[in-house]
């Protein structure tokens, strides 16, 4: 089993998808948008204990739309929620949506974090900002994107050596043998910490491909590595989040995306300790564009499985390592903490 990965190590290295971005440098926030070319077949796994979502019920198997139009992932905790309403109109107004009668519905689920105490002017009036944000994230879909502090990892933290360190967006991609691509993205705002005690060696090292996080291996002789610090953040639900899409060129039921986004869950655990706290509203939604013929293929199956725990690891790591400093930052970057590049 050779994996390596996509020429852009992107979540657009799958053919259909783009991905925007959008932020308010005050704010300390921001959206991103995924937006299919063609409806793909979607699901979703929610394992976090407190999590904040819109429209992740009809992903369900035995619900009726079987495919999504765009996802949004977005700051702003339940505020943040308005930004699928933004992308959902630059959709409609394109004659994107689900057919009911003369009427077109962009179906746009979409989930938050929780970006509201980490430094940024969130006394924004009577509209909060976010479905303006949706519509400039959307417009901005491209093959090409910004990660680290870019769209919802804006204004991510994580937990981590004290006083924590900077969250971010992370994207990876993994081409299989048979021509299968899984990819992710992920906007990591966690509990958690995504490195081994004071070493800052990341814990998914061990899935890193090409040098995309430093090429640090972790050391398992650190003594700190099992400390769990949280950093100096008021510890209630809901203040934090990490929330990701796994996608496949592979063509997948929905239920079969289900089982995609369950096994991407793996990688939440491989990146990121603790993950999927009580605290944390950790989920993943799960595409497939459908190119490639897979479904019902149990050793394809397999392999899928385990190539989304590990690009999704890689994602987080990503969005981790990629962060930058920003005036008025409550915590420091991976690579200021650690003296890395």
């Amino acid at each position: 089993m050779t994996w390596q990965a996509g020429p852009r190590n992107s979540i657009t290295d799958i053919a259909g998808l783009r991905v925007g971005n959008a932020h308010d440098d005050s704010l300390k926030s921001g959206v991103t948008a995924l937006l299919c070319d063609l409806p793909n077949v979607a699901s979703v796994h929610v394992m976090g204990g407190a999590p904040g979502t819109r429209e992740t019920d009809l992903l369900s198997p035995e619900n009726t739309v079987e495919s999504v139009d765009a996802l949004v992932l977005s700051g702003g905790s339940a505020f943040g929620l308005d930004a699928a309403g933004g992308v959902q109109q630059v959709l409609r107004d394109a004659g994107r949506g689900f057919a009911v009668g003369p009427h077109r519905v962009p179906i746009v689920p979409s989930a938050i974090l929780f970006d509201l105490i980490n430094g940024g002017d969130k006394d924004w009036g009577d509209q909060p900002p976010y479905r303006d944000l949706g519509i400039r994230a959307a417009q901005a879909a491209s093959e090409n994107f910004a990660t680290g502090s870019a769209g919802a990892g804006f204004g991510a933290l994580t937990g981590g050596p004290n006083p924590g360190l900077k969250g971010g967006l992370g994207t990876a991609s993994t081409m299989l043998e048979n021509g299968v691509i899984v990819a992710a993205l992920v906007a990591v705002n966690a509990l958690g910490s995504p490195v081994c005690g004071d070493s800052g060696q990341f814990r998914a090292s061990d899935f890193e491909l090409n040098d995309e996080f430093g090429g640090y291996r972790a050391n398992s002789e650190d003594p700190s590595a099992l400390h769990i610090k949280f950093g100096n953040r008021e510890q209630e639900a809901g203040a934090n989040t990490t929330i990701g899409i796994i996608a496949t060129n592979a063509k997948l039921s929905k239920g079969a995306a289900k089982r995609l986004a369950v096994a991407a869950h793996d990688g939440f655990a491989h990146a990121l300790w603790p993950s999927h706290t009580p605290l944390d509203g950790d989920l993943v939604f799960s595409i497939s564009t459908g190119a490639v013929d897979a479904d019902g293929d149990l050793p394809i199956s397999i392999e899928l499985s385990a190539a989304a725990a590990a690009t999704m690891a890689r994602a987080i790591t990503r969005g981790v390592h990629d962060a930058t400093t920003m005036p008025n930052d409550l915590f420091p970057t991976w690579a200021d903490r650690f003296h890395r590049t």
